[in-house]
């Protein structure tokens, strides 16, 4: 076990809002054991930047962690090697230029009807209604599951997620994550037949192509929906909270002094979506005078890594002209987030700028509460427009 000086949290109140605690690790115990999770915090961003790419030492091989226990060793639970021989494989789905040529149009087309079918209702829930829908759709060609409704990658994604982030063993979110893997076996088997005759871009595709097993090419499934799902999802919908909490912001965009980039990639530094990445110590290793013994659990904490207030003039505040360059929203490193031109192109180049044109007035219509720690969004969000 390590060394590091041990701090006590209210697991609650971290769930309702991390930051407070976060900013109080920075300035007092940078490096910190918390033993309500079982886990060393590293929590300013130089060292999570520097330490995630010690893979020797902060090894993402972790076998009895909870992602590769529930959903099977996937590339992000591999290191080195077997890891890049994965990313390479996976690579043509997930390509700038397939995100260009390919997806792009795909996902203009069903925001496109997405927003025409809800426009004369004047009113919906831009969390449920409107960024699951579009993350649900886009989620399903890249994958590959097109049989499927945005509901069930939605109910499959959010199973997984909360298994893999239940940190206190509850048994019901367990089993309900396994239910969730299972649905996902069942129509990743209902596909494969299909894509051996016709083969095309998406992840099952290209896995079958590249001649990957039977394990590798569900586990990446499993892990694509895990991420790809509640992450866009909870960045169009906290995206377009932030914009309408800020209208000063939202101008600058409309106006084109500030990019829809340039709004995502801030929103993304100041409430990460993926808050922390798990790691396993390989071998004895001592960081910043806190030593660390094989097998320790470590958490890289990427959602206090954007606050630091070392690195950012305003860590604490929303503001799209600052620099959000050294962000660690989509990690660092050999692990740095294979999906963040398929997510950029989806949120920044389509999904922000339509809801925003095709929704006239756009407003709030209520409270809007945020939740989690490990994974952070909106939990509702009413909102109204002009008909």
């Amino acid at each position: 076990m390590s060394n590091a000086p041990v701090v006590e949290i209210d697991l609650a109140e971290f769930w309702a809002d991390p930051y407070p605690t976060l900013k109080r690790l920075r300035a007092e115990a940078p490096i910190a054991f918390v033993p309500q999770l079982g886990a060393t915090l590293m929590t300013r961003r130089d060292t999570v930047f520097t330490q995630e790419k010690r893979i020797e030492v902060f090894s993402s091989d972790q076998p009895g962690g909870l992602m590769t226990v529930l959903m099977g060793q996937n590339m992000m639970r591999k290191d080195g090697a077997a890891h890049q021989a994965e990313r390479k494989a996976i690579f043509p789905t997930v390509s700038p230029k397939t995100v260009r040529d390919t997806w792009r149009a795909q996902f203009r087309a069903f925001t496109g009807d997405i927003l025409t079918e809800l426009k004369p209702q004047g009113q919906a829930d831009m969390l449920r209604d409107v960024a699951t829908r579009i993350s649900g759709e886009a989620l399903k060609v890249i994958t590959g599951l097109t049989q499927i409704s945005w509901r069930d990658m939605d109910r499959v994604s959010q199973g997984m997620m909360d298994g893999i982030a239940n940190y206190a063993g509850d048994e019901a979110i367990e089993a309900r994550c396994h239910a969730a893997t299972a649905d996902i076996d069942r129509y990743i088997d209902e596909r494969m037949p299909e894509l051996a005759v016709a083969p095309d871009a998406s992840l099952l595709s290209v896995q079958m192509q590249a001649g990957l097993d039977d394990a590798q090419i569900r586990a990446n499934v499993k892990l694509a929906i895990s991420g790809g799902q509640n992450e866009p999802r909870d960045v169009i919908a906290g995206l377009a909270w932030a914009l309408l909490t800020h209208p000063e912001q939202l101008a600058l965009v409309r106006e084109g002094q500030v990019s829809w980039l340039a709004a995502f990639e801030e929103y993304a530094r100041w409430i990460a979506p993926v808050a922390m990445s798990p790691r396993r110590v390989a071998q004895r290793a001592e960081v910043e005078g806190v030593s660390f013994e094989p097998e320790d659990r470590v958490f890289l904490m990427f959602s206090s890594a954007n606050r630091d207030e070392e690195v950012f003039a305003r860590p604490d505040v929303f503001d799209v002209t600052q620099d959000s360059g050294p962000s660690v929203a989509f990690g660092a490193g050999p692990h740095f987030c294979a999906g963040a031109w398929a997510s950029r192109c989806l949120i920044a180049e389509v999904a922000m700028p339509m809801i925003f044109g095709a929704l006239p007035g756009l407003r709030l219509a209520g409270e809007v509460p945020f939740g989690g720690w490990a994974f952070r969004g909106p939990l509702t969000m009413p909102v109204a427009w002009d008909v």
